[in-house]
């Protein structure tokens, strides 16, 4: 973890939730491997709703946002009740599995440990489109502001996606994958140079960068085609087993509050 991220007590802003969270990790430019000085920290988590919150008459908070300054660092947390979170899972959502398996924990326990077990379980082909989408849009937001960001966002779900479909592995740090996947020589530059500015112009030549986005999408489209995965997940009665169980276990053992 980086440094600005430790300079920060975490552990009070977990403590300092409603309800219990289940985990919490940092997601953002600094899983993502190319944080810049004032990069926000993203916090991302799941919480453990109250049993009466799920079985009253009122809808169920079950995803919770907050931006605030803490210690002169944007802080931006997202949390999902367990049971949502489950469901995305299930949805062959990427960007919750790079939530659950982000190696910069917070905050983890039984249910987090859990979790992160059954997750190869939900991976499937089909996680390509996921990723061959999160691109698209990233690219539409560069070729509208040539910024830097959105650039080296939509090389890294890519090259993501190539990856967790030639292997089976959530990665989602971008100088990892850069020796692990056909990926452009710059990259290193563009990161070097994202880390001096959060929204800094991309000094790239944009017909390159073009070809070079095209080919990855080929990849991602070669690699899902020969991709051993299965095409649905295989742990849904495991994770419905998980989410009954944990939820029973805080009503006993008092984790509501």
């Amino acid at each position: 973890m980086t440094d600005d991220v430790l300079d920060i007590d975490l552990a009070a802003v977990v403590a300092e939730q409603p309800d219990p969270l289940l985990f919490a990790t940092v997601s953002g430019a600094h899983l993502y491997g190319f944080p810049s000085r004032d990069s926000d920290v993203d916090l991302r988590g799941v919480h453990l709703l109250p049993t009466a919150a799920l079985v009253g008459l009122r809808e169920p908070e079950e995803t919770r946002s907050r931006m605030w300054d803490r210690d002169g660092v944007e802080m931006d947390l997202v949390t999902h009740d367990l049971r949502k979170f489950v469901r995305l899972m299930l949805r062959r959502n990427g960007y919750v599995l790079e939530q659950l398996l982000s190696p910069l924990v917070v905050h983890t326990g039984e249910a987090h440990r859990e979790l992160v077990s059954l997750a190869p379980g939900v991976l499937t082909s089909h996680h390509a489109h996921h990723y061959r989408g999160f691109a698209a849009t990233q690219w539409r937001l560069f070729e509208k502001t040539g910024e830097l960001k959105p650039l080296l966002y939509t090389f890294r779900v890519l090259l993501t996606g190539v990856h967790l479909m030639r292997s089976g592995e959530v990665q989602a740090d971008l100088p990892t994958l850069i020796g692990q996947v056909e990926a452009p020589a710059y990259l290193p530059e563009l990161i070097a140079a994202k880390a001096e500015q959060e929204h800094g112009d991309a000094d790239v030549d944009h017909a390159r960068v073009r070809d070079d986005v095209e080919r990855l999408h080929t990849l991602l489209d070669e690699a899902q085609g020969a991709s051993a995965l299965p095409d649905a997940p295989t742990v849904y009665d495991a994770l419905h087993a998980l989410v009954v169980r944990v939820r029973l276990e805080g009503l006993r053992g008092g984790l509501e509050r």
